[in-house]
């Protein structure tokens, strides 16, 4: 069975969608349950949904705290 995982699996609280496939939690606790026609359509409509997904790292980068350590200096 084809699936979009990539193992990322964190949602983004703005849009619902999951950081790494662009699916909704439903959709993931449901893709079993889907038919092959189901899943190849939600998975045609998952690149423009990746699109809106706010993609800011967890924790502070080693770029972003030496950038933010120079601009205090």
């Amino acid at each position: 069975m084809e699936s979009p995982c990539i193992l990322v699996c964190s949602i983004d609280m703005t849009t619902g969608y999951c950081f790494g496939c662009g699916r909704t939690r439903d959709e993931i606790g449901l893709w079993m349950s889907y038919t092959d026609t189901e899943r190849r359509a939600i998975m045609a409509a998952l690149p423009a949904r990746l699109e809106t997904v706010e993609r800011k790292p967890r924790r502070e980068t080693r770029r972003t705290r030496m950038a933010r350590e120079r601009d205090l200096s």
